[in-house]
């Protein structure tokens, strides 16, 4: 992703951010700023980053300084309790470390966390097929339950709300329609907004030659989707629930996606206020704001991307060039709004 500025990281490892394209965007960015590399640490996150119920209340001291710029790759898990994650500041490695904050704000449930760098093909190493047989994150290991595997955001959301989740607080009864409205949400995350916006992601910013169909099908696409979700939200707090809804899964799902269409030229406070709205509400949320920052807060989300903008005329200049050759393939192919 690389019209914006990527805040230099404590770059360990780097994932997918769109359901398969998403990993060339951060890796596209890393490269245009791997000069500045040297600046920052990169680290595993060991027991002493463990994010125990201890490690909540006490923020960890920030990493020793290393003079070279490399760090090794993880090798294999490091965590004998507990859950371990493994994950990169995506969309949908967001939706696992959400919940985990959310879990361990509720219950106490720790989980330690990895990143996996995809820039060094670290989730195609065979210690991590083993685990997650398609190769991209996230992935969790439960290890008290013998050390058991799940991959694929929306099998994870659903592992870990079954087994550690048991006063329903962030989903619903197996028997209750309500499940199934939430797990309706979720398949349609899963299924549309998170691979159609992600090959918008893809053909209007990160392909190597601009393909003005394929730019305006999945942006087009992408907004049809919001719509549909906006439409939802209408005299609603959250997806899914009773009466105005229940803070969920189904939100959870949702959160890292809806805070990346800046890129794509979404404007949710005027194309989509009722998705603007819940995603405000979520974001209040302790646990989504540190979820958020598992393993690091992206520089893809809307506020870094507008604010970089603001700050860098260049980068203000890129966004406007990007939009005119959407607005174009627009015009080209005859591409109207309409939603559902």
């Amino acid at each position: 992703m690389s019209s914006i500025t990527l805040r230099i990281l404590p770059l360990r490892c780097i994932n997918v951010l769109t359901p398969r394209l998403y990993s060339n965007v951060l890796l596209a960015s890393y490269t245009q700023h791997q000069q500045h590399i040297n600046q920052f640490t990169a680290f595993r996150y060991r027991a002493s980053y463990s994010t125990s119920q201890t490690a909540a209340r006490t923020p960890p001291p920030p990493p020793p300084q290393r003079q070279d710029t490399e760090m090794a790759e993880p090798t294999g898990l490091i965590a004998k309790s507990g859950i371990e994650l493994l994950t990169f500041s995506t969309p949908n490695g967001y939706k696992a470390s959400i919940l985990l904050e959310e879990l361990k704000a509720a219950y106490g449930k720790d989980y330690t966390f990895q990143s996996i760098h995809i820039g060094k093909n670290t989730q195609k190493q065979p210690w991590y097929t083993a685990l997650s047989p398609n190769g991209r994150i996230p992935v969790i290991v439960d290890h008290d339950r013998g050390d058991f595997a799940v991959f694929e955001g929306l099998s994870i959301l659903g592992y870990l709300t079954r087994h550690y989740d048991p006063e329903h607080k962030f989903s619903f009864p197996v028997d209750s329609d309500d499940y199934s409205v939430s797990e309706q949400w979720i398949s349609w995350q899963h299924g549309g907004l998170g691979p159609m916006q992600g090959q918008a992601n893809h053909f209007l910013l990160f392909a190597k030659e601009k393909i003005a169909y394929g730019a305006q099908r999945y942006v087009g696409e992408t907004e049809r989707l919001y719509g549909v979700l906006d439409k939802r939200l209408e005299g609603r707090d959250y997806v899914a629930g009773p009466g105005k809804g229940k803070y969920s899964i189904a939100d959870i799902s949702l959160l890292g996606w809806v805070n990346g269409v800046v890129m794509i030229g979404i404007d949710l406070g005027k194309q989509f206020p009722n998705v603007q709205a819940w995603f405000d509400r979520c974001s209040e949320r302790p646990a989504v704001q540190k979820g958020f920052a598992i393993p690091f807060e992206s520089p893809f989300g809307n506020k870094d991307v507008l604010k970089a903008r603001a700050e860098d005329p260049e980068k203000k200049k890129a966004a406007e060039e990007t939009l005119k050759f959407l607005n174009d393939s627009k015009e080209k192919y005859g591409y109207k709004y309409s939603s559902p």
